[in-house]
C-alpha cells in the first residue's frame, strides 16, 4: 500500500524533467561562477604581485647605486634620492626602506604599517604579506625584499587592494543577480521544451484512450519528426493493427465454431425429438442412438480439435518429446487408414527411413492422421495416396500426397487457418485439421506447406527433430530393391 501511495503522489513527468534540468543548470552555474571568480582573483593578485615585485626591482636597483655614506652639505639623503627618483614610481604609491629592527630609514608615499621586527630579522627571501584592512578601505598587499648594500636593509613596497576588492564586489553583484535570472531563465525554458517534448505522447494518449472496441480504423496520430517520439507512436500503431488483426480472427474463428458446432446439435437434437415422437421399436431406438453416437462423436473431435488450437494460440502446444521410430509411426498410421482408403478405391503406398527421431509421437501422429484422413476424403477417381519421408541430421520431413481436384486456387495460401478448407469441394468438414498440423509442425520447430500438383494435391510438414546420419537404413530400399 505505501508502494501504490508513493507512486500516486510522483509529480508529473513533466515537472521531474523540469526540477532536474533546473538542478543541474544551477549546480553547472554555481560550479562556473566559483570557477570565474576564483580565476580573476587570482589573476588581479599576480597582476598586483608583479607590479610590486617591479617596483621592489627598481628601488633595489637603484640603492646598489646610491651612496650609503653621509651626504655632502645641500645634498639631499640618498635613500630618500632612491625612494623619490626610482624608476617606475607609477607602479606603487608607497614604499619603505627599514633596518631588520624595524627603524624606516626612507618611504614615499603614505606610511605603511611595519612588519614585526622578529619577521624583519629573520627575512632572507622576499615575501608577501597582506594587511587586515582594520578600518581602511581595503587591505594592502606588501612586498618586502631583503638587501645587502653594506649593511642588511629591508626594502618594503605595499599597495591598496581597494580597485581589486571593488572589482570583486562588482562580480559578486553581478553573479548573484545573473544567476538567479538564468536559472529562473533556463527553468521557464525547460518547462516550455519539455511541454512542447510530450505534447505529442500526450496527443497519442488522449487518442488512445478515446478508442473503443469499435473503433476498428482509428490510429494514433504520429508527429512528422523522425525520433524517438515518432517511432513510439508507429510501434502504438503497429501494435493497434496486431490487436485489431487477432481481434477479427478471434471473430471469425468464433463465428466459424458456432456455425460448426450448430450443425452436430441441431442433427442430434432432431435424433432424439424424433426418437421420442412415438412408440419406437428397439431397433429403431439402436438406430436413434448410434446417429445420435455419431453426432456426440463429432462434437467431441471438434472440441478437442479447439481446444488443440486454443493451446497453440496461447503459447505452443506443450510437448513430451521422447525417441521414436519414425517408420513404425508412419506404418501404424497408414494400417489405420488402409480400410478407409480400400473401401474408396486406393491404395496407401508410405515410404521411410528407419531412423529413430525425438518427437512427441502423440501429437505426430495426430498431425499424420489428420493428413490421411484429408487425402482419403478429398481425394477422386481412385489412384495412390503417397507417405514419404525423409531425414537429415537437422531435420525430417513428411509429405502426403494424394490424387484428386487439388486445393481450390484461393485457398491454397490459406489453407492451414482455421475453418478455411472445410467442406470444399462439396465434402463435409470442420477445417481444423490442416490447422492443427500447422500448429503441431511449429510446436516441433518446423512448418506445414501446401501445394498443388497437375492430378492432386500434397502438404508437407518439416519438423525440426533430426538424428544421426549414420543411423539411417531406408527399410524400403533393403526390401524393394
Amino acid at each position: 500500500m505505501r508502494r501504490i501511495a508513493r507512486r500516486a503522489i510522483r509529480p508529473p513527468l513533466r515537472v521531474r524533467i523540469t526540477l532536474a534540468a533546473t538542478v543541474s543548470i544551477g549546480v553547472i552555474l554555481m560550479t562556473l561562477s566559483l570557477f570565474v571568480y576564483g580565476r580573476l582573483h587570482a589573476e588581479l593578485v599576480r597582476a598586483l604581485d608583479s607590479g610590486l615585485r617591479a617596483r621592489a626591482a627598481a628601488i633595489a636597483g637603484a640603492l646598489g647605486q646610491a651612496d650609503s655614506g653621509r651626504p655632502a652639505s645641500g645634498q639631499s639623503d640618498p635613500l630618500s634620492r632612491v625612494m623619490a627618483d626610482g624608476p617606475d614610481t607609477r607602479l606603487a604609491s608607497t614604499a619603505e626602506i627599514v633596518t631588520p629592527d624595524g627603524r624606516v630609514l626612507a618611504h614615499s608615499g603614505g606610511v605603511i604599517p611595519a612588519p614585526a621586527p622578529a619577521l624583519l630579522s629573520r627575512l632572507r627571501r622576499p615575501v608577501f604579506i597582506q594587511v587586515p584592512s582594520h578600518g581602511r578601505t581595503a587591505d594592502l598587499r606588501l612586498y618586502a625584499v631583503p638587501v645587502n648594500e653594506g649593511r642588511p636593509l629591508v626594502v618594503v613596497v605595499a599597495s591598496t587592494m581597494t580597485d581589486l576588492s571593488q572589482t570583486l564586489a562588482n562580480l559578486r553583484l553581478l553573479l548573484l543577480l545573473g544567476d538567479p535570472a538564468a536559472l529562473g531563465l533556463a527553468c521557464v525554458v525547460a518547462w516550455l521544451m519539455t511541454g512542447a517534448a510530450l505534447r505529442p505522447i500526450e496527443r497519442m494518449r488522449r487518442e488512445a484512450a478515446a478508442i473503443s472496441v469499435t473503433d476498428a480504423a482509428i490510429r494514433l496520430p504520429v508527429p512528422n519528426t523522425h525520433d524517438e517520439v515518432a517511432r513510439l507512436g508507429d510501434t502504438l500503431n503497429s501494435l493497434l493493427d496486431r490487436l485489431r488483426t487477432a481481434r477479427d480472427h478471434e471473430r471469425r474463428l468464433l463465428d466459424d465454431a458456432s456455425h460448426e458446432l450448430r450443425t452436430p446439435l441441431s442433427a442430434l437434437k432432431a435424433e432424439l425429438d424424433l426418437a421420442l415422437s412415438r412408440q419406437r421399436s428397439a431397433a429403431e431406438l439402436q438406430l436413434a442412438l448410434q446417429s445420435a453416437s455419431e453426432e456426440t462423436n463429432r462434437l467431441s473431435r471438434l472440441a478437442q480439435d479447439l481446444l488443440v488450437l486454443s493451446r497453440a494460440r496461447d503459447g505452443g502446444i506443450a510437448l513430451h518429446r521422447v525417441p521414436t521410430q519414425l517408420d513404425d509411426l508412419l506404418e501404424r498410421a497408414c494400417a489405420r487408414h488402409q480400410p478407409r482408403a480400400a473401401e474408396a478405391g486406393y491404395r496407401i503406398d508410405c515410404r521411410a527411413p528407419a531412423v529413430e527421431i525425438r518427437a512427441d509421437p502423440m501429437r505426430l501422429t495426430q498431425a499424420v492422421d489428420n493428413l490421411l484422413d484429408n487425402a482419403v476424403r478429398y481425394s477422386g477417381g481412385g489412384g495412390i495416396i503417397g507417405v514419404r519421408a525423409e531425414a537429415t541430421a537437422a531435420t525430417v520431413t513428411v509429405e502426403i500426397t494424394n490424387p484428386g481436384p487439388g486445393f481450390p486456387a484461393q485457398l491454397v495460401d490459406r489453407a492451414f487457418e482455421p475453418f478455411v478448407s472445410g467442406g470444399h469441394r462439396g465434402v463435409p468438414g470442420a477445417g481444423l485439421g490442416l490447422a492443427i498440423v500447422q500448429a503441431v509442425a511449429r510446436a516441433h520447430g518446423g512448418q506445414a506447406t501446401a501445394r498443388n500438383f497437375p492430378g492432386g494435391a500434397g502438404v508437407t510438414i518439416t519438423l525440426a527433430c533430426g538424428h544421426e546420419p549414420t543411423a539411417v537404413i531406408d527399410r524400403a530400399r533393403a526390401t524393394n530393391p
